[in-house]
């Protein structure tokens, strides 16, 4: 591709976006797993805890930051996510030149069968093998990637072309993106070898019983590490510890649940608190709003949570 026709289809990727983005915050899509995001607000410091997947940014620019590490994911770099962390974000956009991004949440059990046949055939050129299990991974969009990105965004504007095309086209975003720099980093999360995989393992299990009563001793346990070996691993690939994690994770949840107008005390029940009070301190230390305040804001600036 030369540079004329990289500019006319980012051009074109951008026309798209924001016909399917029309509302200010997330836009469903027609297909399940990708929403499109439309924002003219400049953010700082935003906590976040986005599902494994991948963010590509058409307009405008974000970046994480986890621990002493800056995400770039802009118009030339995407950001893929092999495991939910929580991190904070800052965005860059304007009335005049909104962001829109598309987000694509991965489905776990085709990124695993994609991996296997990846994995299978060793004359693929990519770090598969050298690969560390890493959580968030920002790399250069390239040709092959916005080419389905493009195919992508034009089936969605069509139901027929959405239904008949659109689980084809994901399965190839999905391939392009473990094949992709950040490979073998994936792969190796999806793997899940080694005292990393067992911490993968331990994060599946973590998201699926954060409101039970979780002990670091039980989580070291079941992983079959003790209890320094298990929170020394957690820490390197989550960036928190296994109890900051799981505290985060809780106060996301409950944050998505009162957007969609959940009662506070029920909230911080079903997330795991005994006390409304203590569950009130913790949301605005990680915030830094009441969670009364965060709802008014998340409506702003996200929109109607799904």
């Amino acid at each position: 591709m030369n540079e004329h026709e990289g500019i006319t289809g980012r051009h074109r990727l951008v026309e798209l976006a924001g016909r399917l983005a029309p509302r200010h915050g997330y836009n469903a899509t027609r297909l399940d797993g990708v929403r499109l995001l439309r924002s003219e607000a400049v953010l700082h410091d935003v906590p976040v805890l986005y599902r494994p997947g991948a963010v590509f940014v058409l307009q405008g620019r974000k970046q994480g930051m986890l621990e002493d590490q800056v995400y770039l994911y802009d118009e030339e770099y995407y950001l893929a996510v092999s495991m939910p962390v929580p991190f904070r974000m800052g965005s860059v956009a304007s009335s005049e030149r909104p962001l829109l991004a598309v987000y694509v949440e991965f489905d776990m059990a085709l990124a695993a069968e994609i991996a296997a046949q990846v994995t299978a055939h060793g004359d693929i050129d990519t770090d598969i093998g050298a690969g560390r299990p890493r959580s968030l991974i920002s790399s250069q969009m390239e040709a092959g990637i916005a080419d389905v990105l493009l195919r992508l965004l034009t089936a969605l504007g069509d139901p027929v072309e959405a239904a008949v095309l659109g689980s084809g086209i994901l399965r190839e975003l999905h391939y392009r993106v473990l094949v992709g720099p950040q490979g073998g980093a994936m792969i190796a999360a999806l793997q899940q070898d080694g005292a990393a995989g067992r911490i993968v393992r331990s994060l599946g299990f973590l998201r699926e019983n954060y409101s039970s009563g979780i002990s670091v001793t039980d989580l070291a346990s079941n992983a079959g590490m003790s209890v320094p070996s298990y929170h020394s691993h957690f820490k390197e690939m989550t960036g928190s510890s296994p109890i900051q994690y799981v505290k985060a994770m809780r106060l996301h949840e409950a944050r998505l649940m009162i957007a969609r107008r959940g009662k506070i005390a029920d909230v911080a029940t079903s997330v795991g608190y005994a006390s409304t009070s203590q569950f009130a301190r913790d949301f605005r230390r990680h915030f830094g709003r009441t969670a009364s305040e965060e709802m008014k804001w998340v409506r702003h600036h996200l929109g109607e949570v799904e």
